[in-house]
């Protein structure tokens, strides 16, 4: 069985032309690439294609690469060479079995995740000390790991099953991250750059519910964490859990899990678990 190995890990940024080509009989191991920032050329299923940022490039071994940074037009009009990525290659019977698990293709649009490219750096960091001679391989199969899923799972979301829209996914991706926050549904739509309309009847098409119950189950989420796990009063709770008064949370609260907020915390503390109709 071969070890999971990481073989190189990094950033690049590039402002200078420049052409890459890796072994002509196809490459020995695998390759990924997230294009960040600007805009290069790289050779996806044999045509030499334009990528800008989201772009992730997945290899395996046997497949041609080829990468070139050549001037090309920015947003502002200005023709240069600006080009930053995050790459690296590994080997192993276990890559080789996720990459078997579901359908890769070479180039998949995907949206720039501020936690998959924080544990892509992390990754970047650990190897620099194992290179160093730090004895960190264990970490960095398992950070590896993690990164690969976290990449799965970004490339699944994107490919839209059952009909998903990439805007959807990108408008659940950011009420999962500021449903903490008061905000508007402007505010999501405005997000993927559609009206509010058009925002509104996507999400409900695409996941069955609207913005606003989704919003409520992803606060009503944290508010459970914290009635179980921390002694915060239930009215400090409400606030921190993104909702406008106690009175509303007290409400919606009653309304999902049949019972109020301070019966639940009771149960929890008294017998370790929460008896609720699980149909609620």
């Amino acid at each position: 069985m071969e070890p999971l190995r990481l073989l190189l890990c990094g950033y690049s940024y590039h402002t200078q032309p420049a052409a890459y080509l890796q072994d002509r009989e196809g490459l020995p191991h695998y390759l990924f690439r997230l294009q960040t920032e600007g805009y290069c050329q790289a050779l996806v299923d044999g045509v030499l294609t334009t990528l800008g940022p989201g772009d992730l490039l997945l290899y395996k071994p046997g497949d041609r690469y080829e990468l070139a940074f050549a001037p090309m037009p920015n947003e502002l009009g200005q023709t240069a060479v600006y080009s930053g990525d995050y790459f690296l290659s590994c080997t192993g019977d276990w890559v080789g079995e996720w990459w078997k698990r579901t359908p890769k293709m070479q180039r998949t649009q995907i949206h720039l995740d501020e936690k998959l490219i924080s544990l892509w750096r992390h990754l970047v960091l650990e190897k620099r000390k194992y290179r160093m001679g730090e004895e960190n391989e264990e970490l960095l199969g398992y950070l590896l790991r993690a990164l690969c899923l976290c990449i799965e799972r970004a490339v699944l979301e994107t490919s839209a099953p059952h009909g998903r829209s990439f805007s959807a996914v990108r408008m659940k991706t950011f009420i999962q991250e500021n449903a903490m926050f008061p905000f508007k549904i402007e505010a999501v739509a405005r997000h993927v750059g559609l009206s509010v309309s058009r925002a509104v009847h996507l999400f409900k098409e695409c996941f069955g519910f609207s913005i606003m119950e989704y919003t409520k189950q992803v606060r009503l989420a944290a508010a459970i964490e914290r009635i179980k796990y921390s002694k915060m009063p239930l009215e400090q709770i409400a606030e921190a859990s993104g909702f406008a008064s106690y009175s509303f949370f007290y409400r919606v609260f009653r309304e999902k899990y049949g019972i109020s907020p301070l019966e639940y915390r009771r149960q929890a503390w008294e017998l370790g678990d929460v008896k609720v109709d699980p149909a609620r």
